[in-house]
């Protein structure tokens, strides 16, 4: 598989929370990121439920979060994707089963109900939004015959954007050779809006509040300003100074812009880095080779949970079999996380690409 369209390993949006659009607190410039060993696992009762970090950063880990709630005929299919919550708290995590391509669960991990048939089978990237009076979610699907799209949280249709329009606005893939295949969206601080074909043209496209189109930034590469798979991509606003994050992933490093577009600058020390959310001064980043970063305001490591080199050889010996073999998996160690996000109380839930899908639950303990 190819690494650039595929999820693969080398070897084979006050305290809100992720993919809500978020007006928050301080970043600093980029540091060397540092990598302290801050899990410990601690068995609870029934051996279902794990203590994992350490410090401020100290979660129970519930995994298959969610799962008891689903109906029989309610599937994850291929993969779990994206992870969302919007303003009441209700959890949204994008699919490749069926129904739909969204299921919506309420805090206690009830199913609340399911949506976005408009990418039935191959959801990917989510994000939500208020807009005036409503909130809004956007979705990316990870296909190349299907279009970004938004939606209410009722699942109506307001727009869709796919490769064509794409191309009308950019002219992008008049070059040849070059695919489309959308992976996520990210919000800019004056309504405007980033379309992210990570897998694809590895451009991420911009439009302005009024759904027109401003400018497509990137292209393959590896030099500043330059993606190999912009697999997720955020408004960081840390600082006071609102910019775009790019998880840069084939790139294993992070690539901050300023709003007109400009490199400003580039973390490396990833592994795979898949997505990204913030809340107050932290950086949350899962990064597909079986960990999840946290970073603090001045991008220094506070908190790399499940991480262990032994338990990441196994994740990805022999062409990613681990995502098809759960009776492998160890309680209080992640697979192949490709989204997280915060909610208000803090804390994380983690969506895994693996087969038939996982979501965990990381329970803020201190």
């Amino acid at each position: 598989m190819n690494q650039n369209n595929q999820e693969t390993s080398p070897s084979a949006q006050k305290n809100v929370s992720r993919r809500k659009f978020l007006q928050t607190t301080s970043i600093a410039t980029a540091a060397t990121l540092a990598t302290p060993f801050f899990v410990h696992a601690e068995k609870k009762s029934g051996g279902s439920e794990t203590i994992i970090g350490s410090g401020e950063h100290t979660y129970r880990c519930i995994h298959n979060w969610g799962n008891d709630s689903l109906p029989a005929d309610h599937k994850y299919g291929n993969a779990s994707h994206g992870t969302a919550v919007d303003e009441q708290g209700l959890i949204y995590i994008t699919h490749y089963g069926n129904p739909g391509s969204v299921f919506v669960f309420d805090a206690k991990g009830q199913l609340v109900k399911t949506l976005g048939d408009i990418h039935a089978g191959h959801g990917h990237g989510i994000d939500i939004r208020r807009e005036g009076n409503q909130e809004f979610i956007y979705l990316s699907p990870s296909e190349s015959n299907l279009s970004f799209a938004k939606i209410t949280l009722d699942g109506e249709v307001v727009w869709q954007r796919g490769q064509d329009q794409l191309n009308k606005d950019s002219g992008v893939y008049d070059a040849p050779g070059i695919r489309y295949r959308p992976t996520n969206i990210s919000f800019r601080p004056d309504g405007g809006y980033y379309l992210g074909d990570g897998y694809g043209s590895n451009y991420l496209f911009e439009y302005d509040k009024s759904d027109k189109f401003v400018q497509a930034l990137g292209g393959k590469g590896n030099a500043n300003g330059q993606f190999s798979t912009p697999h997720g991509h955020w408004l960081d606003t840390r600082s006071g100074k609102p910019q775009l994050v790019v998880a840069d992933r084939a790139n294993k490093r992070l690539q901050w812009f300023n709003l007109d577009g400009s490199h400003a600058k580039t973390l490396d020390g990833f592994l795979f880095p898949a997505d990204i959310d913030t809340q107050g001064d932290l950086m949350l980043v899962p990064d597909l080779h079986a960990r999840i970063t946290i970073l603090d305001k001045d991008n220094q490591t506070v908190a790399q949970l499940g991480d262990d080199e032994t338990w990441r050889a196994e994740v990805l010996d022999g062409n990613n079999k681990m995502r098809a073999s759960p009776e492998k998996w160890q309680a209080g160690k992640f697979v192949h996380p490709h989204d997280a996000c915060f909610d208000k109380e803090g804390n994380i839930f983690v969506a895994e690409w693996v087969v038939g899908g996982r979501v965990t639950k990381l329970e803020k303990v201190s």
